[in-house]
């Protein structure tokens, strides 16, 4: 995982060529661990820190009349992002509505000249016309399976697993 990461984050610089014009946004909760291991390593190969910041979609969801009891954590951008290139960070992209939400939730921050979307891992059924910039593996699923990823930071490890709903 940490290699796909690394390669991510080459693919990101080879995409922006001011790094200094990059926000990386990663969604809560595993986009985030995601957006920190970016940032070190593009400092780490071109020496400049991209500020870090972290949203939480929960009031901008479409199935949140759904949820009972929604928790809403906090969201924090570290700098305006108007007129700045987003970057915005996912553990799974799937349907795309959590991508949908995260873009509503930017809008209303300010306006980016650009959003860029990287995901780890890419497991298609889409129902709206999303896609990543940088993904880090394509993944065959059913709608049915998920995938879950695991971050050292959050979780102890790093790993990614698909199960099956039913067991």
């Amino acid at each position: 995982m940490r290699r796909v990461l690394r390669r991510m984050a080459g693919e990101i610089i080879e995409r922006n060529r001011d790094l200094r014009e990059l926000v990386l946004v990663g969604i809560r909760t595993r986009g985030v661990p995601m957006a920190e291991q970016f940032a070190a390593e593009i400092e780490r190969l071109e020496g400049v820190k991209v500020p870090i910041g972290h949203l939480d979609i929960t009031m901008y969801r479409d199935d949140l009349a759904m949820r009972s009891q929604p928790v809403v954590k906090e969201t924090w951008l570290p700098e305006p992002i108007d007129d700045r290139i987003v970057v915005l960070c996912d553990d799974v992209l799937f349907t795309g509505r959590t991508i949908r939400a995260a873009l509503d939730e930017l809008m209303d921050y300010g306006r980016p000249r650009a959003v860029q979307l990287v995901t780890l891992i890419d497991r298609g059924h889409r129902e709206l016309p999303i896609q990543a910039d940088v993904v880090g593996r394509k993944v065959a699923t059913t709608p049915e399976q998920q995938v879950k990823v695991s971050f050292e930071e959050l979780d102890g490890e790093n790993k990614v697993e698909l199960v099956d709903e039913g067991a």
